[in-house]
């Protein structure tokens, strides 16, 4: 399979599993409604362990440009690719968000909270403080792309017998540093989704907050660069 194919498909599984949970959670009369902030934690990370382990072998299993942009900057990643590999990422961001709509649909149509539908989507912050909030993300995103680097190891790419420590440090990153910006990490994450809830006819949708949308997608650059940087500073 083509590497970008590959990213494609591997984010928008991503997306179907991550944004599934938050959708069981969040959305009226589904099995999984209420089930809380541990739920979303643990789903993220085993939909981290599966589209990784799936397109590792590919790709290397970026799904997410904060990676790919750390990982070209530490210089274990063509510079060449990077743009086509992000546009996957997006592109498959937004099919996986369309997907969970399709499956949760009916759920969406009863779910009246505007902003409890947008939380399926896309990331939002618990205190609106537009550069707290640009912090938290380069920082998550640092110690996330940092800690790939190192679990990567010193030249080869990722590989799936890494899947399982990826997954726990998602886990880890959502438990301990998710709860200032419900840690999007992962521009694809949050844009692409994003413009999935701008476009589709969501009966209860109210407006996709592009002002802050911003912040979910420069934040996790920025990060994931610092990483790297730090990362052949310090190796």
């Amino acid at each position: 399979m083509n590497p970008y194919i590959a990213e494609f498909l591997g984010t928008a599984l991503l997306i179907v599993f991550g944004n599934g949970v938050v959708a069981n959670v969040v959305l009226k009369q589904t099995k999984g409604n209420n089930s809380g902030w541990i739920v979303i934690t643990f789903g993220w990370a085993m939909a981290v362990f599966i589209a990784v382990f799936c397109t590792s072998k590919i790709s290397g299993a970026h799904l997410n440009p904060a990676v790919t942009l750390g990982l070209a900057v530490a210089g274990k990643f063509e510079l060449s690719m990077v743009l086509g590999y992000i546009v996957a990422q997006i592109t498959g961001a937004c099919l996986g968000a369309i997907l969970v709509w399709t499956q949760y649909k009916a759920h969406f149509d009863v779910t009246e909270d505007k902003d409890g539908v947008l939380a399926c989507f896309s990331t939002g912050p618990a205190i609106r403080n537009s550069w707290q909030n640009f912090y938290s993300e380069v920082f998550a995103t640092f110690i996330f792309v940092i800690s790939i680097l190192y679990i990567a190891g010193p030249a080869q790419p990722l590989g799936a017998l890494e899947a399982l420590p990826v997954a726990f440090l998602v886990l880890a990153v959502g438990l301990c540093l998710g709860g200032p910006t419900g840690y999007a990490i992962n521009p694809a994450r949050d844009f692409g989704p994003r413009l999935a809830h701008a476009i589709l006819p969501i009966k209860t949708k109210g407006g996709s907050d592009w002002s802050y949308a911003w912040i979910p997608f420069f934040g996790p650059l920025v990060g994931g660069a610092l990483a790297a940087v730090v990362f052949n500073l310090i190796s």
